[in-house]
């Protein structure tokens, strides 16, 4: 099963959490850190809700990085 996991420079260090399995998070000093953290994180997530018997949702969230074009500013265009 493939998961999205959602990955955030949070200053002085990094989270991650996954969408599709709310309250699946991991925070960690490193980048590779925190990737670890959450593989790891959604390992013990998934072994709970098998353990209390609970539905396991199939995986639905998706990314994609979107590019998206910057209007010029008020005051660039006053300068120009």
């Amino acid at each position: 099963m493939k998961h999205v996991v959602v990955f955030e420079n949070a200053g002085d260090n990094y989270s991650a959490y996954v969408p599709d399995l709310p309250g699946c998070v991991a925070v960690g000093d490193t980048p590779e850190e925190v990737e670890r953290e959450i593989q790891e994180a959604i390992a013990f997530h998934l072994d709970g809700m098998r353990e209390e018997n609970l539905v396991i949702p199939a995986p639905s969230s998706w990314a994609k990085s979107i590019d998206v074009q910057m209007a010029a500013s008020a005051s660039s265009k006053q300068s120009a």
